[in-house]
């Protein structure tokens, strides 16, 4: 590892990602398409150095110093304290050239690269980002002259104590990496734009001389106050909580159903039809947790926070005070607006900073349906949940399979593997009348009831009838009776 100074950039998420900064007095490029945040992400790197009492430049060679201005306006920022050199500064030199617009390509390279070399001797910034390089590409006209101008640009700040972001809008030919071979690092932010919903975008770091970063993409939002990014989780990083206790639901036959309750740092899934009480089963929880003094977490992708809080009322599950008292926070999640990067990031967050120890996430369906494009949710959906286990989080998830009754039943994403216990419910009919049954189908860490009981739910509550041992086909939807108990089972 590398003991060089680190910088910090002053972007969230990004000196997580670097494992506290960049190495200070090296030139890196951030490149990425028209639009992707390269110069919102340049102007926080200068913001970040006058927080620090230091002298920054900020060379502009595309825009003008009132559009800057502009961009730095719209985030809120005074950047008053920024040097700004406009490459139309290059002119004012000559006096010739006083009164008259050039166009970049009519000013001599050699001129325009003097001037702002001129600038930085007068200023001597410790940070300095030029925007952009398209301009000076231009310029150059040829790309062995474009090399060497940037290799005389990284020569030139060489033991100046200056750290340079070289932003680059990706004009140049596809495979043209002379730049990449130049610069100490390379920072890469790319913008998607999905079939449906608001633009994505994502960002990694393709190089990094001698320093260990955390690799990959890295989901990053650009809204007022500049850039966000949500670096990707891994669970291996974090610290391992040793929890022994189970975490009971305040319905006794539900916790007998499940060997006496759910354990903590598991995951649960709740599997069944739409409407057979998956959501309500989780609220008990949640309830029962924070009537004990701890904290739960919920996020809806499904329902709306007004419909949840009139269900669980109708239930006389009290989850209305309790979120009024702050022990469970319910956030509405619209996926169309939020990257799996972001979600992660606010699952994290409840877990870091409020201390939840129940998060229910209802539902996945919800979750992967609106973001049909992301190949990886699974993969991310494990790590999350390895975390959460690793936190002694118990984790509720909630899966609607396709239909409402019949035992040819599907799910549209197959997470069983994942969870360490297995909640199934299901639709039966009998005596004319539709009932709702519920049964464990899987418990990693333990001893659980094979039996398959009754479930219903009124203004009193959950109440979990006994096993329906009288009933022989019940996950059919159409069962028979019986009217001898089968015998015991010797196993």
């Amino acid at each position: 590892m590398s003991t060089q100074k680190l910088v910090q950039t002053g972007v969230n998420g990004l000196d997580e990602i670097l494992n506290g900064g960049l190495p200070s007095d090296r030139l890196y490029l951030v490149d990425g398409d028209p639009g992707a945040g390269k110069t919102t992400l340049g102007l926080q790197f200068l913001m970040a150095g006058v927080a620090n009492d230091e002298k920054v430049l900020y060379v502009t060679l595309s825009e003008t110093k009132k559009e800057v201005e502009a961009v730095a306006h719209s985030h809120g920022w005074d950047i008053s304290k920024i040097a700004i050199f406009e490459l139309r500064s290059a002119t004012e030199l000559e006096v010739d050239n006083q009164n008259t617009f050039f166009h970049p390509s009519e000013i001599e390279l050699g001129e325009t690269t003097k001037a702002i070399l001129d600038v930085v001797k007068k200023i001597n910034p410790s940070r300095v980002v030029f925007d952009s390089l398209s301009e000076l590409r231009l310029l150059a006209r040829e790309s062995l002259r474009y090399r060497r101008q940037i290799l005389a640009l990284k020569q030139y700040f060489v033991g100046k104590n200056t750290t340079v972001l070289l932003l680059d809008d990706r004009t140049s030919d596809v495979g043209d990496l002379d730049l990449h071979s130049l610069v100490h690092g390379v920072i890469r932010l790319e913008q998607l734009a999905p079939e449906y919903g608001a633009n994505r975008r994502r960002m990694r770091i393709l190089k990094l001389r001698g320093v260990s970063f955390r690799g990959g993409y890295h989901d990053f939002v650009l809204k007022r106050g500049g850039i966000l990014i949500f670096p990707r989780l891994v669970a291996s990083d974090h610290e391992t909580t040793t929890e022994t206790s189970l975490l009971k639901s305040g319905v006794s036959q539900l916790d007998q159903l499940l060997g006496g309750g759910i354990d903590r740092g598991s995951s649960t899934l709740l599997m069944g039809p739409a409407g057979a009480g998956k959501s309500t089963v989780a609220l008990q929880y949640a309830s029962a947790a924070a009537k004990n003094g701890e904290k739960a977490a919920i996020f809806s992708f499904d329902e709306g926070k007004r419909s949840l809080l009139k269900r669980a009322q109708s239930m006389g599950i009290d989850v209305a005070s309790y979120i009024e008292k702050g022990t469970i926070t319910l956030q509405q999640i619209d996926p169309a607006e939020l990257s799996p990067g972001e979600f992660v990031s606010l699952v994290c967050d409840a877990v870091e900073k409020q201390n939840a120890r129940v998060v229910i996430i209802d539902s996945l369906n919800g979750y992967i349906n609106a973001m049909p494009e992301e190949r990886f949710l699974i993969i991310q959906m494990h790590e999350l949940l390895s975390y959460l286990n690793q936190r002694g989080v118990a984790t509720f998830m909630i899966v609607a399979q396709h239909g409402l009754i019949g035992s040819n039943m599907n799910s549209p994403v197959d997470v069983s593997y994942l969870a360490d216990t297995v909640l199934l419910m299901r639709f039966f009919e009998s005596a004319g009348e539709v009932h709702k049954a519920i049964s464990t189908l899987k418990r990693r860490s333990g001893v659980h009831e094979k039996s398959i009981r009754e479930i219903t739910f009124s203004n009193k509550g959950i109440q979990v009838g006994e096993p329906l041992k009288h009933f022989r086909g019940i996950l059919t939807g159409v069962p028979d009776f019986v009217r001898n108990e089968p015998p015991e089972s010797r196993f």
